[in-house]
């Protein structure tokens, strides 16, 4: 499946970042043949080889090990801190992440829609410092940003798809 911008949502928890003076924000989405919940979807998400890729490097500057049972924690509700993020908002079908330095926003969210499929959702903002721009380098990777979150996003619907 390919994934593919689209706008926010207006009750999706990462809309408070939209539309606001110098905060870049991002929103991709991938249809999932079948249904699906949110648990699901997280757990596929931060579990796929790419992504544990990122979580090894995150482990080597957390000075922490990333399990797959941290993700589940996540993933049901139970813990509120997941490797370099802490939970902002969550909701029966949606997930706002913030990372520890408040300055970005990880969105995942999960949507049925007629047929027997689900929307998976990810999306993010890069929020600069008060008063301040985002960096020339912070404009520079997003490209990059973008490229990655959609190869995550294909990464997670395959995997829920094919197991």
């Amino acid at each position: 499946m390919i994934a593919r911008a689209c706008a926010v949502p207006r009750d999706a928890l990462l809309s408070a970042y939209v539309d606001r003076a110098g905060v870049y924000t991002d929103f991709f989405e991938v249809m999932l043949p079948g249904q699906a919940n949110l648990d699901e979807f997280i757990a596929a998400f931060y579990t796929t080889w790419l992504f544990r890729l990122e979580r090894a490097v995150l482990t080597l500057g957390l000075r922490r090990r990333i399990s797959d049972s941290d993700v589940m924690a996540l993933a049901n509700g139970t813990a509120e801190r997941f490797a370099a993020w802490e939970v902002e908002s969550r909701a029966e079908a949606q997930l706002l992440l913030c990372d520890l330095s408040g300055r970005t926003r990880s969105y995942l969210a999960v949507a049925p829609k007629e047929g027997g499929v689900t929307r998976l959702l990810f999306g993010s903002a890069v929020v600069p410092r008060e008063g301040a721009e985002l960096g020339a380098v912070v404009r520079a990777i997003l490209p990059l940003h973008r490229f990655y979150s959609k190869a995550l996003l294909r990464l997670a619907e395959r995997k829920m798809r094919w197991g």
